[in-house]
């Protein structure tokens, strides 16, 4: 199978779930892109937002969890999170508390947010409320965005 197929029809969805998975973990990566991609070849807008949000949200689960184990070389080694993304995020999270997981899709942010979260144990229900939230708005602008460009 050759790269593009990957991307393609009926390969796609599972594709987007994957890449907004690793996005929202390990590797930082993007999946905007390739919901653009999947939406102008004809996907279903409802459909990739709803695939694009479950993988980034249960990337962020993941997240959530190692803060919630608290290994330092985790988070530095595996995330390759820096002190001064932490602190930025820690500054933000002290300031608007769990509100502030709603904006967890914000890149450099985002995944030191869902960290944070685990680290300091906060409401895993809650979590998993606001943070499909925001992840969901930001995938539907980015679809309505793409949809209205279509000719």
């Amino acid at each position: 199978m050759d790269f593009p197929a990957l991307f393609s029809p009926p390969f796609g969805l599972a594709s987007l779930f994957g890449l907004s998975f690793l996005a929202s973990t390990v590797i930082p990566l993007g999946s905007e892109w390739l919901l653009v991609m999947l939406l102008l070849q004809g996907h279903p807008a409802i459909a990739a937002v709803t695939v694009a949000t479950l993988g980034n949200t249960l990337g962020a689960c993941t997240t959530y969890l190692i803060g919630a184990l608290g290994s330092g070389f985790l988070t530095h080694r595996i995330l390759r999170l820096s002190e001064p993304e932490l602190e930025r995020s820690r500054r933000i999270y002290q300031r608007f508390g769990v509100w502030s997981l709603l904006f967890t899709w914000i890149p450099v942010i985002g995944d030191p947010l869902c960290l944070l979260a685990g680290a300091m144990r906060s409401s895993l229900p809650l979590f998993l409320v606001l943070v499909p939230i925001g992840k969901a708005c930001r995938y539907a602008v980015l679809a309505l965005i793409t949809r209205q460009g279509m000719p």
